[in-house]
């Protein structure tokens, strides 16, 4: 893979992990599942794999994910030694991607912003709902995942697949794997997320 190949996936994978969305209002049911924070730490592992202009495009990286409130920060970094690729800032008015090297380039929301660095933008709003088991449904009720209620699909087309648990026996279990799908539409099609939580604190 070439080093611009490489380069342009991880600003897509960086944008994409940064999307943002409200925090939950309530889970649909009663059923035990953790609790939404605002402000957590993961890291984890996250594979892409779509196609764009006809042709398949795919990238594994790490990450750190922090969140504060309503600010979102997220480092990149390529396995396996670890080197930081890129890291970006949202906040609710301003989304600032860095790449090592190059000034910082910022837009008033991180859909500008992946337009504007990648051409396309990146149909991803609510991966802060995501890692933590949160997700609003095609009916716009809110979903929240459980091992016995591990699947949705999303308002905006995402299928959602919650496949294992940090501790499934948990009293309030947190997601360890999730798979995301979405298929055709727009400059990128058939796309395929797969996120590994290796640490939550």
């Amino acid at each position: 893979m070439t080093t611009k190949l490489y380069a342009g996936m991880s600003l897509a994978t960086a944008l994409l992990l940064a999307g943002c969305a409200s925090a939950p209002t309530g889970p649909r049911s009663t059923a035990a599942v953790a609790p939404y924070r605002e402000t957590i730490k993961l890291d984890g592992r996250l594979n892409v794999n779509y196609r764009k202009d006809d042709k398949p495009e795919s990238i594994t990286v790490n990450f750190d994910w922090c969140q504060q409130g309503a600010r979102t920060d997220v480092t990149l970094m390529a396995p396996p030694l670890g080197q930081i690729v890129a890291t970006v800032s949202v906040t609710p008015e301003l989304a600032t991607l860095t790449q090592g090297g190059k000034p910082p380039r910022s837009a008033p929301d991180i859909d500008t912003l992946s337009a504007q660095i990648l051409g396309w933008s990146l149909p991803v709003s609510g991966l802060r709902d995501w890692l933590q088991g949160y997700a609003t449904g095609a009916d716009g009720q809110r979903f929240a995942a459980t091992p016995a209620n591990d699947s949705v699909v999303t308002r905006d087309g995402w299928h959602l697949h919650y496949v294992s648990w940090q501790d499934e026996a948990a009293a309030v279990p947190q997601p360890k794997r999730i798979d995301a799908s979405r298929s055709g539409g727009g400059q990128v099609d058939d796309m395929a997320i797969r996120i590994v939580i290796d640490a939550t604190q």
